[in-house]
């Protein structure tokens, strides 16, 4: 009974492990770039006194799908999208240099251009900085330009290009603040190949239908883990009556 328990126990403990990546994505479902994570059942081996033919599937997260989300025309000067692969370069609250996809970004009462975390967002020469102006554009090419207070509507300047990379995605792992940065540390270099759609957002790549397919599917495995715990509970019930009975 012991064996088949906890077989039972680590199948829907891992279950629940996997269900939280599914409830994670559905929740992210409408959040601006949010890219879908993937989990998968893994072999592991056991650790510890015994055969090490022992082994437990585990759920575990193996990256993220970079598929492209949908573009939703917004017509908002400050919003942006990217097109094709390529990231939008932060500067996260640790300091660091993170990346992101979500191009909502917001300008604060001191001019800094920031992501909708309020993380700023970095140029050629680190934070972007946006004097007072009347208006404010950004080209294809990430190019922030704006026609200064108290000047003609002709009269534009550039203020920063925003930094866009494009690493190799195996080098990007995902940190706890949902911002991407390369594994090994350090900043990616700027490439000039990376284009921005502006007055435009990247949505989630999140397929509602898909997760919540996935889920049920979870959902019933998890019913047959339980049910065999019952099935074992039960078995050793008779096996004592039976011990009883002799």
């Amino acid at each position: 009974m012991d064996r088949s328990v906890y077989i039972a126990m680590t199948g829907a403990t891992q279950i629940m492990r996997a269900q939280d990546a599914v409830s994670h994505n559905l929740a992210n479902a409408s959040t601006t770039g949010f890219k879908s994570e993937l989990a998968a059942f893994q072999s592991v081996p056991v650790l510890g006194p015994g055969e090490a033919s022992r082994i437990n599937a585990v759920a575990q997260g193996v990256g993220q799908d970079n598929q492209e989300g949908p573009l939703k025309h917004t017509g908002r000067s400050l919003d942006v999208a990217v097109r094709g692969s390529g990231w939008i370069a932060v500067q996260a609250a640790d300091g660091s240099e993170a990346y992101t996809r979500a191009g909502d970004l917001q300008l604060t009462p001191d001019g800094t251009l920031t992501d909708a975390a309020g993380n700023p967002v970095l140029g050629n020469g680190g934070p972007i900085n946006v004097p007072d102006s009347t208006q404010i554009t950004i080209g294809d090419d990430g190019t922030v330009s704006s026609v200064p207070l108290g000047q003609g509507p002709n009269t534009v300047a550039a203020v920063e290009r925003i930094k866009l990379v494009n690493p190799d995605p195996a080098q990007l792992v995902k940190g706890a603040d949902g911002l991407m940065r390369l594994a090994g540390g350090g900043a990616a270099d700027a490439d000039a190949t990376v284009e921005l759609s502006a007055g435009a957002l990247e949505g989630s790549n999140v397929n509602p239908s898909t997760e919540l397919v996935h889920m049920i599917a979870l959902s019933r495995q998890y019913e047959m883990q339980v049910r065999s715990m019952k099935t074992a509970e039960d078995d050793a019930d008779a096996s004592t009556k039976l011990l009883q009975a002799n």
